[in-house]
């Protein structure tokens, strides 16, 4: 039966490095949406600490929502989550 079960760890590193657990997550009804809040829910689905499911059906946004700030994490980091600078980093690094 455990075999059969996904490990999930008790935490992940955030991205300055720190130790991050589900508590350390922004709470659901989150409205005001920071680069650092964005990086901190992109790095628990990418440590398996949320599924990409839970973060989505957590934080009420779509799968191509999180894949976006997946997306501009990846290629720009923290800076590439900023709200005033998405149409920016859209231009230079989507595809």
């Amino acid at each position: 039966m455990l075999e059969n079960q996904r490990f999930r760890p008790a935490s992940v590193q955030d991205p300055i490095g720190e130790q991050l657990t589900l508590d350390d997550l922004p709470p659901p009804n989150t409205t005001r949406w920071v680069s650092r809040r964005k990086a901190q829910v992109v790095a628990a689905v990418e440590g398996g600490l949320l599924t990409a499911d839970d973060a989505c059906w957590r934080y009420r946004m779509s799968h191509e929502e999180l894949a976006t700030w997946q997306r501009m994490f990846e290629r720009v980091g923290v800076p590439g989550l900023r709200a005033t600078r998405v149409q920016h980093y859209r231009e230079r690094f989507m595809d």
